[in-house]
């Protein structure tokens, strides 16, 4: 390998760096998906595309329920300082094993249940997790998500659509016990802010079409209360 020469020689930077630094891997969560249906991973990573064009040159971004944070790298281009947390201690484990200086961020155990992260915040996201809260749960799971927001600071949640469950998996819908229509979660998330702005999103595709055909909803917030 360390004699190896490409035939392009603008392709001999790749060798060079898998040899300086080794060659990277996915987290747990993205390395099942590339092996079961890769095409799921195209999806989460554009969500992360979508958020990280909505908080481009924010301070310092929140990421609620992070799992393994592989997307998290766009976020971190187009902002100046992200932390993300999770509530299983397996996944941020695993973030921290894969982590290097150039991509360093601040990931924790939290459990937004139990109370606020310390610090402020002036955006905060959260993709694939109000749908794993209880219903029972879900304002103080955002009334504490929200809590270390500045007053001028922004939110996007985005969950799959109530209307979406019926073609998903048998794994997610054993987690998936709070999905929703687009109004009924711009009906609950008009509690926490002034301004709720809906998309819907259909594979990798955000649009504002139909949201009773998306597959998934985006929330984006802004105007705290």
């Amino acid at each position: 390998m360390d004699d190896a020469k490409t035939k392009e020689a603008q392709y001999q930077v790749i060798l060079e760096a898998a040899q300086e630094r080794g060659v990277e891997r996915f987290g747990l969560r993205s390395s099942e998906s590339w092996y079961e249906d890769p095409k799921h991973l195209v999806f989460r990573l554009s969500r992360y595309k979508f958020v990280a064009k909505m908080l481009s040159g924010r301070r310092h971004v929140l990421e609620v329920g992070c799992g393994d944070a592989f997307g998290i790298r766009i976020v971190q281009a187009e902002v100046e300082k992200l932390t993300a947390i999770d509530f299983d201690p397996v996944f941020i484990e695993d973030v921290q094993q894969r982590m290097v200086p150039r991509w360093a961020f601040d990931a924790r155990v939290h459990d937004m249940l139990e109370g606020p992260v310390p610090g402020s915040f002036d955006a905060v996201f959260a993709l694939d997790v109000l749908e794993h809260i209880d219903p029972k749960d879900e304002k103080l799971f955002l009334a504490n998500s929200f809590a270390s927001l500045d007053p001028n600071g922004c939110a996007i949640i985005g969950v799959p659509s109530l209307e979406s469950q019926v073609y998903a998996s048998p794994q997610s819908k054993e987690g998936h016990v709070n999905c929703k229509t687009a109004p009924d979660l711009k009906t609950l998330l008009q509690d926490y802010f002034h301004n709720v702005f809906i998309f819907s999103m259909n594979d990798e595709v955000v649009h504002t079409g139909y949201h009773k055909m998306a597959h998934y909803v985006f929330a984006l917030c802004a105007g705290k209360r």
